[in-house]
């Protein structure tokens, strides 16, 4: 995970994936802004990734995987 500053100095969380490819030869990766909790929405995306692409892999942030599925459920909840 990186953390940089966007232009209006608000927190910006990027999570990338050394393995996996997404669009053309760009590595996997989230990013996302500070506004609205964006640390836990990346890393909710980065476990999702984890348990899709990376099975069996042990990782601390797996431990909060139905935490994840849980505000992943909540947010399609209050969208329809």
């Amino acid at each position: 995970m990186k953390i940089d500053l966007d232009d209006e100095k608000q927190f910006v969380y990027k999570v990338g994936c050394t393995t996996c490819v997404a669009r053309g030869d760009r590595p996997w990766s989230t990013y996302r802004a500070g506004a609205d909790n964006g640390y836990l929405a990346a890393m909710d995306r980065w476990t999702f990734h984890l348990v899709e692409k990376h099975p069996g892999t042990e990782a601390p942030c797996l431990a909060y995987l139905s935490a994840a599925q849980q505000r992943l459920h909540d947010r399609r909840e209050q969208r329809s």
